[in-house]
C-alpha cells in the first residue's frame, strides 16, 4: 500500500505560513520573531529530517517487527485510518508525557522547547536523536494490534502537520473548538515555563486526553506564558541546542555511585539528583503552590 508523506506535501505550505506570520509580526507586533532564533529553528528542522532519514532503519525495523508479530489483521478500509489516527494520537500523548517526565526521553525532546520565542518556526525546531532515544516504542502496540506500518506512518504525518499551526501567538482562544481539539492557546501553555503551566497539555491533536488524564491547564489572560526551558541555553549554536542535555545526562551517569543513581538519572524527572540539589518541575510547582497558599499541601 503506497501512501503519500503528508509532511513532504505540507512543507511548502509551512514555509509560506512562516513568511506570512513574519509579515504579520512586523505589522502588528502581536507575535515575535528573532532572526538568530528563527534560523536555529530552521537548521534544527533540516537536521531532524536528515537524521530521521539516516536512522530510519531503526524505527522501520522496530515497526515491521511489531507488524510481523501482530495479533489481528485488518483489511485496508476507510475506518482503519480513523482508528489508526485516534490510537496514534493517544500513543503520542503517552510519549509526550513521558518525554517531559523521563529524562532519557527529555534529552531528545528538550530541543523543541529550547526557543524563548513562540511562533510557527518553533514547530520546526525538532530533535536530531528521536530514533536513538527509542521514542518509537510508544507506537509499537498499535502495530501489534494490527495497524499496517504504512497506515501508521501516514497518520503520524497527519498528526505532525496538524501540530504545526498551533505554534503561534497570532491566534487567540477558539471557543467550543477547544473542548476537543488542541489549539494555539492550549499549546502555548505547554511551552510555558510559568510554574502554573509546567507539565501540562501534552496533546497532539485531541486535547481530550489531557482532560481525561488530569494534565489539562487553561491559558489565563492575566498570566501570559513565558517560553523556553527552566534553565535557558543562552546560545543559538545548533550543536549545543541538539546535544546539550545528552552531554549533561552522560556526565551525570559518569559520576553515579550506584545502580539506583544510574536509573534515577535515566528514568526519573529532568533535574533529579540523589541529594535534591537541582530543581525538578515538581519541586518548582510545589514551591509555587506554597507561595500561593502557605496552608495548601501540594498534591502528588
Amino acid at each position: 500500500m503506497a501512501l503519500p508523506n503528508p509532511t513532504e506535501w505540507a512543507t511548502p505550505v509551512f514555509i509560506v505560513l512562516i513568511l506570512m506570520e513574519i509579515i504579520y509580526s512586523r505589522a502588528t507586533r502581536k507575535t515575535r520573531y528573532e532572526p538568530s532564533d528563527t534560523l536555529t529553528s530552521l537548521i534544527m528542522g533540516v537536521g531532524s529530517t536528515i537524521s530521521a532519514g539516516l536512522l530510519a532503519f531503526i524505527t522501520l525495523g522496530a515497526y515491521y517487527f511489531a507488524w510481523d508479530h501482530r495479533i489481528f489483521s485488518f483489511e485496508p478500509v476507510w475506518w482503519l485510518f480513523i482508528l489508526a489516527f485516534i490510537l496514534d494520537d493517544l500513543a503520542y500523548y503517552v510519549f509526550h508525557r513521558a518525554a517531559h517526565r523521563v529524562r532519557w526521553f527529555w534529552a531528545s525532546h528538550v530541543i523543541h522547547h529550547s526557543s524563548q520565542h513562540y511562533n510557527l518556526s518553533t514547530a520546526l525546531r525538532q530533535t536530531w536523536t528521536t530514533p536513538f532515544s527509542a521514542g518509537f516504542i510508544f507506537r509499537l502496540p498499535i502495530l501489534f494490534f494490527g495497524i499496517p506500518p504504512e497506515v501508521l506512518l501516514f497518520v503520524v504525518g497527519i498528526n505532525l502537520v496538524y501540530q504545526f499551526w498551533i505554534h503561534t501567538e497570532a491566534i487567540d482562544r477558539m471557543g467550543v473548538f477547544e473542548w476537543i481539539m488542541n489549539t494555539p492557546s492550549h499549546h502555548r501553555v505547554h511551552h510555558a515555563t510559568n510554574p502554573r503551566y509546567l507539565d501540562a497539555n501534552y496533546a497532539g491533536v485531541f486535547i481530550i486526553w489531557d482532560r481525561m488524564f488530569g494534565t489539562f491547564v487553561e491559558e489565563r489572560r492575566d498570566e501570559p506564558p513565558h517560553y523556553g526551558i527552566v534553565q535557558n541555553l543562552g546560545t543559538f549554536n545548533p550543536l549545543r541546542v541538539a546535544f546539550h542535555e545528552w552531554i549533561a545526562l552522560f556526565k551525570d551517569l559518569g559520576k553515579s555511585r550506584s545502580a539506583g543513581e544510574i536509573f534515577g538519572y535515566l528514568l526519573r524527572q529532568p533535574g533529579w539528583t540523589p541529594d535534591g540539589s537541582r530543581l525538578t518541575t515538581d519541586m518548582i510547582k510545589a514551591a509555587w503552590h506554597q507561595e500561593q497558599d502557605p496552608g495548601e499541601m501540594p498534591s502528588g
